[in-house]
């Protein structure tokens, strides 16, 4: 109901194991029913391709089911966490620290992978797929608008505040702003854990619990960082 322009689908319960799914399936078939003769001829078990048939076709049940918020938060993710890796690529070149060019290479490195897992799951469901095009500290993302427009994200003003300092100066504003940006990550992860039905998706629940941990425990440690910086 939040997002009228997506369809929300019941997601259904997690499939079976092809192990389970087989013993079931054999046991129904081959089981004798009460009150049958024990010299009724057995009936015929299923192949193995009929089963594996309806193992797949009950997981590709399972993996089409998801919601428009789910659809909403993977493609709003996917701007948000582009413009994490414009800060962050500004670290070795503005005189960083070690540590806070450790911590960017980090960034990089997962949010990256967690972009290509974001983009493979609305693939796989027919969603439109935001592509993320960086050139400098100019991020672009064809797509849904609102993908530009999530919590914490910053504003061209403050991109361009971020690429004029250096050294010191670069490294307690870059703190400064991605930790606003990785409170915006959270609160996203909540708005979608707050909504009626969303998250039943495997993908979608384990990748927004990743984000959430890992957000929330850098952020801890950019707040420890920052204070090193500014000692009262």
């Amino acid at each position: 109901t939040h997002y009228p322009h997506l369809q929300s689908m019941k997601y259904p319960l997690t499939c079976p194991t092809i192990a389970a799914l087989f013993a079931g399936l054999v046991a129904a078939a081959c089981g004798g029913a009460a009150g049958v003769r024990s010299d009724a001829a057995p009936a015929p078990a299923p192949s193995t391709a009929k089963l594996e048939a309806i193992y797949w076709a009950r997981t590709d049940s399972a993996r089409m089911g998801f919601t428009a918020a789910d659809v909403h938060f993977m493609i709003g993710m996917i701007g948000h966490h582009g413009q994490a890796l414009v800060m962050a690529a500004l670290a070795p070149t503005h005189g960083a620290s070690p540590t806070v060019q450790r911590l960017s290479a980090r960034i990089i490195n997962a949010q990256k992978d967690e972009i290509a897992t974001m983009q493979q799951w609305l693939r796989d469901r027919e969603q439109t797929v935001p592509e993320v095009h960086i050139t400098g500290t100019r991020m672009t993302v064809d797509g849904p608008e609102y993908a530009m427009h999530m919590p914490g994200m910053l504003t061209p003003e403050q991109i361009l505040e971020l690429d004029e300092v250096r050294d010191r100066d670069f490294d307690r504003l870059f703190l400064t702003y991605m930790i606003q940006h990785h409170r915006g990550a959270v609160t996203m992860v909540h708005e979608l854990f707050g909504t009626d039905g969303a998250a039943l998706d495997d993908v979608v629940f384990k990748l927004a619990s990743d984000i959430q941990v890992d957000q929330t425990t850098e952020i801890a440690r950019m707040e420890l960082m920052l204070k090193e910086r500014n000692p009262l």
